[in-house]
């Protein structure tokens, strides 16, 4: 078995169920048996489509075997019995679902096409984007239902075909309304929660993106077997270098223009560092700031180390295969340029061969590097201490070694005074040192070298050892010096990174971040207050101020900051202005919101006195005055009706007097909303008691929602009366229920002329008709009302087609418990999935 080829592997990839996965399947099958290919179907799954069904004709489908499972029985694809049929090509439908225990030899069927590959069988597959395991958590987001059944990415990553089968989600909503992917019973659900419009977009730009990367991946790995360096134009990539220099966000703007204008184009921000860490310019806070600028603009941010920066960016662009890269002018003045030779952007140039390199002007171009400032790199003591012992260390040396005369030849005692001369080196840097080492080599050279007792210093001997001494002490100097800076340098690095992670997780935190960000920052600068000001102490005031936003100031007190330290100040003040800026924004929104929905109650209030006012009212008043009447004699049949249209009009007018003024008391704060949670079943028989005319689906399933009662029976008596209106004789008014993404939905579904889809929000102004000429079209009779109380109660009320003509009131309300993972209610109740 290990012998034979393996099989190909080419999968059908969709966005949504219905795209026609399937359909494609086996119309390749067709055509490969056609051609006399031996193809058989180990599984294709119908679901009841006619039009797929039919493409099953001509083929040989191979049985399958059948299964229990809890009480019922299903099938299940037989993989021994395609093992044995060896045929050439298999179709095998819904790579991501899991084989019924007992039902094979494996759990998942992505195991059984592994062993038909295997064994040299090509395999024709199909699987939706909602299957592939790293995208599973982002459908659920998007479509609020969970997905049980995945497969790896790299399962159809490894495919040799991944074919994208899309269609448009008007397409395939128009192919789910027609009845072509669902039985007629589902198609209402369906359009209303995972086929909804938003949803299959998502849905098919994660499919586009995903297939689109899987063939950036071929292209990349072609090139890389083929051996081709050259870069390949099919998709503009824009690199841009940045140094940590203030340049940065000039170059970053410029590149993102030239990305922008290539439709697609990506932009790439790196930034090369020294591999020993002392590249001068560099500014740890410039370059955050430059990578969040970078993600702001839609680009990626990446770091490489090396210390030939040309090279470095040059390699990285061809390793991205971009097409341009964009640098800045170089700092460097003339003279610096004339003596140190080719800079880094004349340099990348020479490298760049058929990339294109951008050289964009800025400020800082052609005025010097910015070098960094000189730091003293050794502590007090040990500036004092090393000429000290300098100068003591080789007399104790001499004097130890005048006492043991003989004991040691020259070359031990040269090798322990330059011993000496490398501790001095390490103690107090290079001045120490060469001063150690010209003490050593005057007393080596007087009590030591013959002739004993007399500097010869004419000897060149002796000079080439006085020099020996300085160079070695020189050098080590140097060394020391040099690692004591890098390790201050990292270590003030580190410092820096964990204090901006602290800040980082302060903000993330919440709370009363103000407060904690001053008290952070006093600790962390060592100050003994630090405060937010509206504007800036006295210059008389030694108090460090740095700008935290507009019109406020950071303050700080009670010591002095290095010039580093004010860089951390700086992020530090930018958060604080931020954080200010974000409470400020939170109490205007806290304000606001009473003020919003009281307006909005009141808006709904008065649009529905309006008319729910003068209907009652005018009944009655025309039933009483018929009745007082003395022209019109009345049977006793007549007067008992108009008796009973009075009685009628004055209890709708006291029940409407009633809610409107528990609502004015609600407005005004009295009355406050009794929310607790309320079972559909207790509030739809009295909401639909004045219409007949609905037909209520199943809601004794659906989860209770967190609901005042009367005011969520006032929203549906005006909803169900308003369907019932524009509801066509002989049709009946249809109320559902259903649950999503832990809020359950109440459908109200009419089967009236509907409404276009820029006219649905006059369905809230009062009076508002399609064309303001007839009684016969969508009256928004009472839904200004019913979308105020739904408001109040948390809840949005929004109007959607109905499938096959008419309008669907849907009213969101909350769950009154969270019910499923993640917040993600299970479906149940009428006319869901």
């Amino acid at each position: 078995m290990n012998d034979l080829p393996r099989g190909r592997l080419k999968v059908y990839l969709g966005a949504a169920p219905g795209v026609g996965k399937t359909y494609r399947m086996l119309d390749e099958a067709r055509r490969r048996a056609a051609r006399g290919t031996d193809v058989v179907v180990g599984f294709a799954e119908c679901h009841g489509r006619p039009r797929t069904a039919a493409m099953l004709d001509g083929l040989e489908i191979v049985p399958r075997v059948r299964c229990a499972r809890r009480g019922a029985e299903v099938e299940e694809m037989d993989l021994a019995a395609v093992l044995k049929r060896r045929p050439q090509v298999v179709v095998v439908d819904a790579l991501a679902h899991t084989n019924v225990p007992g039902g094979g030899r494996h759990a998942k069927r992505r195991h059984d096409v592994e062993e038909l590959l295997a064994v040299g069988i090509d395999v024709i597959t199909a699987v939706d984007i909602r299957h592939l395991e790293s995208l599973k958590d982002v459908v659920e987001k998007i479509t609020g239902v969970p997905q049980h059944e995945t497969v790896p990415d790299d399962v159809v990553r490894r495919a040799q075909q991944i074919e994208l089968v899309d269609i448009p989600p008007e397409g395939l909503r128009r192919r789910m309304a027609h009845g072509n992917i669902y039985a007629p019973e589902k198609i209402d659900a369906a359009l209303a929660h995972y086929f909804r419009p938003g949803n299959l977009s998502a849905l098919r730009q994660l499919a586009l993106l995903w297939v689109a990367d899987r063939v950036d991946e071929a292209l990349q790995s072609y090139r890389a077997e083929h051996g081709i360096g050259g870069v390949w134009e099919t998709r503009e990539r824009v690199v841009v270098a940045l140094t940590g220099g203030p340049e940065g966000d000039t170059l970053i703007r410029r590149a993102a223009r030239i990305a922008d204008r290539s439709a697609g184009g990506d932009l790439l921000a790196v930034h090369v560092a020294r591999s020993d860490g002392l590249a001068a310019g560099v500014s740890h806070a410039s370059l955050a700031r430059q990578r969040r600028l970078v993600e702001d603009l839609g680009g990626s941010y990446h770091s490489l180390v090396g210390d030939d920066v040309a090279t470095a960016l040059v390699e990285f662009a061809r390793a991205e295969n971009a097409t341009q890269l964009v640098l800045g002018s170089s700092r460097r003045g003339r003279l610096e340029r004339f003596l140190t030779g080719l800079g880094t952007g004349e340099r990348v140039v020479a490298l760049s061969g058929d990339i294109d390199v951008h050289q964009v002007t800025h400020e800082r171009a052609g005025r010097g590097a910015l070098l960094p400032s000189w730091r003293r790199t050794l502590s007090r003591a040990r500036l004092i201490a090393g000429p000290v012992a300098g100068l003591v260390l080789p007399v104790l040396l001499t004097v130890v070694l005048a006492q043991l005369r003989g004991t040691f030849n020259l070359t031990s005692e040269a090798l322990l005074f330059l011993l000496a001369v490398v501790g001095v080196a390490c103690i107090g840097g290079v001045v120490s040192a060469v001063i150690a080492s010209v003490t050593a080599s005057l007393l080596l050279n007087y009590w030591f070298i013959p002739p004993v007792g007399q500097f010869t210093l004419c000897d060149p001997n002796a000079l080439l050892a006085l020099g020996v001494f300085a160079l070695v002490a020189a050098t080590v100097a140097g060394v020391v010096d040099r690692s004591l800076r890098l390790s201050r340098r990292a270590a003030r690095a580190t410092a820096e990174a964990e204090t901006m992670s602290s800040l980082a997780g302060s903000i993330v935190r919440g709370g009363q971040t103000i407060p904690a960000l001053l008290e952070r920052t006093r600790e962390t600068f060592g100050v003994a207050s630090a405060e937010l000001v509206d504007r800036p102490p006295d210059a008389a005031d030694a108090a460090t101020v740095v700008p935290a936003g507009t019109g406020r100031f950071l303050v700080l007190r009670g010591g002095a900051l290095s010039s580093s330290e004010r860089r951390v100040l700086a992020a530090f003040a930018a958060h604080v202005g931020s954080a200010v800026e974000r409470a400020r924004l939170a109490e205007a929104a806290a304000e606001v919101e009473p003020v919003r929905a009281a307006d909005r109650m009141r808006t709904a209030l008065l649009r529905a006195v309006g008319h729910d006012l003068r209907t009652p009212l005018a009944a009655g008043w025309a039933a009483v005055t018929s009745l007082r009447s003395r022209d019109v004699e009345f049977s006793a049949e007549d007067r008992d009706e108009l008796l009973s249209t009075a009685d009628e009009s004055m209890a709708k007018l006291n029940r409407l007097v009633e809610n409107l003024l528990d609502l004015s008391r609600l407005e005004a704060g009295v009355l406050r909303l009794n929310l607790r949670p309320t079972p559909l079943e207790e509030v739809l028989p009295a909401a639909l008691a004045d219409t007949p005319e609905v037909e209520v689906g199943d809601v004794e399933e659906v989860p209770a929602v967190l609901a005042d009662p009367p005011l969520l029976e006032r929203v549906l008596a005006n909803l169900a009366g308003n369907a019932a209106r524009h509801t066509p004789r002989g049709a009946r008014v249809l109320v559902t229920a259903s649950v999503l993404a832990g809020r359950v939905e109440l459908r109200v579904v009419d089967r009236g002329p509907g409404l276009p889809e820029d006219g649905r929000e006059r369905l809230f102004e009062p009076f508002q008709r399609l064309g303001d000429t007839d009684n016969t079209t969508g009256l928004g009779l009472g839904l200004a009302l019913a979308r105020g109380l739904t408001e109040a109660m948390g809840g949005t009320l929004t109007p959607e087609d109905t499938p096959g003509g008419g309008l669907t009131m849907v009213v969101s309300l909350r769950l009154s418990e969270p019910t499923g993972r993640g917040g993600v209610a299970k479906r149940t109740g009428a006319g869901l999935l």
